[in-house]
């Protein structure tokens, strides 16, 4: 995920991308294998989505929306949510009983968390910043992305400084363990 622009766009573009993955997810049917690997490459996307937010969205939104401290907290707490749900889905098979419903309440509750950030912190963060701050802030998103682990870490740090200073570490081992297994590569 890096698609260019401010980070109101970056960040739209990869829920459209996720929202496709969720949608071919549910047009398999229940236990198909490739409904796994969809869900390990979504898992991907959100994590390293997660971070760039955690890095650079909610910092941004503490100090220019008004009540921001409120809503980053809000919105870290979700992600912190659906961070346990992808790690109970990691070591779960498309063919058990378990997939499916973890796969279902991490759908709703991303679907919800990305439908509140359009509607609602996105028109605040664009109304607070400049078009200049917003177009850096973008440029960060990506940087971001491209070091982020990729594998769900609920006990790491989800605020700065020591998010920003683990998770480039983090990253690369969770890089070379996909480039061994394979997993993200379908």
């Amino acid at each position: 995920m890096g698609h260019g622009g401010d980070i109101i766009h970056e960040l739209t573009t990869d829920h459209r991308e996720v929202e496709g993955m969720f949608s071919d997810i549910e047009s398999l049917p229940p236990g198909e294998p490739r409904r796994k690997e969809l869900a390990d490459q979504v898992t991907i996307e959100l994590v390293r989505h997660s971070i760039a937010e955690e890095q650079h969205l909610y910092p941004a939104v503490r100090e220019h929306v008004p009540e921001g401290d409120r809503i980053a907290d809000r919105e870290i707490e979700d992600h912190a949510a659906a961070e346990r749900l992808m790690k109970e889905l990691e070591n779960c098979s498309a063919a058990a009983p378990l997939f499916d419903r973890l796969i279902t309440a991490l759908m709703i509750e991303i679907r919800e968390h990305l439908q509140d950030e359009e509607d609602h912190l996105f028109p605040l963060l664009r109304q607070s910043c400049s078009p200049e701050a917003l177009a850096e802030l973008g440029d960060k998103a990506r940087r971001a992305k491209r070091l982020a682990p990729t594998r769900p870490h609920p006990s790491a740090p989800d605020t700065p400084p020591l998010n920003k200073l683990l998770a480039p570490g983090v990253g690369l081992v969770d890089r070379a363990r996909d480039a061994l297994t394979g997993r993200g590569t379908h």
